[in-house]
């Protein structure tokens, strides 16, 4: 192809690793040259102006500076469009038409990554960054018997929330997660595991290891056994990986790059090792798989382990729907589910696997699904945090417009976060996980 249908954008977009180990990456004075040039050019442009609030923050600074243009722009306000960047990727994926293969070479979300991690190395980070991002940690404390009962109690107290807020800057209306003592991998491990013939079928090899995930371990254990027995009742063998830690995604989200590393060497090399026996992967968050599938590929491409381990994640109604187009996903459903309105988390979106929640639950007979692709602004960390609360709410505002005008018998979204978020602003007490919908059809 001769460069002029190259630039002419006829190229898929190719996402560039992460040269997070080289010196000119941590160069602070090359960092605001890119800077600089990116958001000039996005200044122009202006298409990602809807997908969240870093955009209008660029563009807000640039139309009140004294010249209307990016040069009487203040330096701290670059740091203000850092900030609301929560690397959703989707200004990567839906909108930006200066991508790579493209001249002007564009990764707003590496650039927002790299500018988040050279702040993160030169200042740290403040003590409810840390808190809020060690995940492994505050779950291990808060999910000891009687310490969860304080921290849930505290959680959903008016008293308890504004002493969050004072001391924490976790905003009294944010949406936070109860915390079992009684985890998913405990009540697994008391559960009896079926050994179920190995039919392996478009891609899928038939048995699956499952990474838990911080959430669905100590947050939300429910989601996990009826991951598990979903995935049981159609004849898939599951296993539960041998240890795990953090994906790491909060860490990436703070610019601790180093953290991430450290959760990366040690959870790739045990999953390497299910998958080097013939096992695929599965984890029921978003953001988990997405981490494993593209962050840590990107982070390290030439790490032989966390490629192979990329190739046999899977989104476990991709999953499904793999099993599902050779014949292999059980359909006798016991019960209809009716209207599903069903919220897209950014994460799944850019996996780029199509909408494979709605194409398995519609299966079900009597049910409709409704997918709402947009943001709901909860975003791991940012949607709690008071600064950008007001934010984060705003963003959301449109999904739980959506969600009322459409008034279902169920809304679900594949990232339990998004889903409270949600729920919790339209004055919806359910929201679960669309397996936990899936395993109420399939009446088990």
């Amino acid at each position: 192809m001769d460069k002029a249908a190259r630039e002419g954008g006829l190229e898929a977009p190719t996402r560039h690793p992460l040269d997070w180990r080289s010196p000119d990456f941590w160069d602070k004075a090359a960092l605001d040259r890119e800077l600089e040039r990116v958001f000039d050019v996005c200044h122009g442009c202006r298409r990602c102006f809807s997908l969240c609030n870093a955009f209008p923050t660029l563009f807000d600074a640039v139309d009140e500076s004294p010249s209307g243009e990016l040069d009487t722009v203040p330096k701290s306000k670059f740091a203000e469009v850092v900030d609301h960047c929560y690397l959703c990727d989707m200004c990567y994926v839906s909108k930006c038409p200066y991508v790579p293969p493209h001249p002007f070479n564009i990764d707003f979300p590496h650039l927002m990554l790299r500018a988040k991690a050279v702040r993160f190395r030169e200042e740290g980070a403040s003590l409810r960054s840390r808190i809020l991002s060690s995940t492994d940690m505050v779950g291990s404390i808060a999910g000891i018997p009687v310490v969860s009962e304080v921290v849930n109690a505290v959680n959903d107290n008016l008293a308890g929330r504004l002493l969050l807020e004072k001391t924490l800057g976790v905003a009294r209306d944010a949406p936070l997660p109860r915390y079992e003592s009684d985890t998913a991998r405990k009540r697994l491990a008391r559960t009896p595991v079926p050994e179920l013939p190995v039919e392996p079928a478009n891609g899928t090899r038939g048995r699956v290891v499952l990474y838990t995930t911080c959430y669905g371990n100590r947050n939300l254990p429910a989601m996990v056994e009826d991951l598990v027995a979903v995935f049981r009742h159609n004849g898939i063998q599951v296993k539960l990986v041998g240890s795990e830690q953090c994906c790491g995604m909060p860490k990436l989200e703070l610019g601790d790059l180093d953290s991430v590393a450290k959760a990366k060497e040690a959870n790739v090399p045990e999953l390497a090792r299910w998958v080097e026996q013939g096992w695929d992967l599965v984890a029921p968050v978003p953001s988990c798989v997405l981490m494993f599938k593209q962050e840590l590929p990107l982070m390290f491409p030439e790490d032989r382990q966390v490629q192979e381990v990329a190739r046999a994640f899977f989104d476990p109604f991709n999953y499904l729907y793999l099993r599902h187009k050779a014949d292999k996903l059980r359909t006798d459903f016991a019960k209809p589910l009716g209207r599903v309105s069903w919220h897209v988390p950014c994460h799944l979106r850019v996996q780029n696997i199509g909408l494979k929640t709605r194409d398995v639950l519609s299966l079900i007979p009597g049910t409709t699904v409704e997918a709402i692709e947009r943001c709901s602004g909860h975003d791991g960390t940012y949607g709690v945090k008071i600064e950008y609360r007001a934010a984060s709410v705003k963003i959301a505002t449109p999904v739980v417009e959506q969600l009322k005008e459409a008034a279902p018998d169920h809304f679900c979204s594949d990232c339990p976060m998004a889903g409270a978020q949600v729920a919790g602003l339209a004055d919806r007490d359910a929201h679960p996980h669309p397996i936990q919908l899936l395993r109420q059809a399939y009446g088990i």
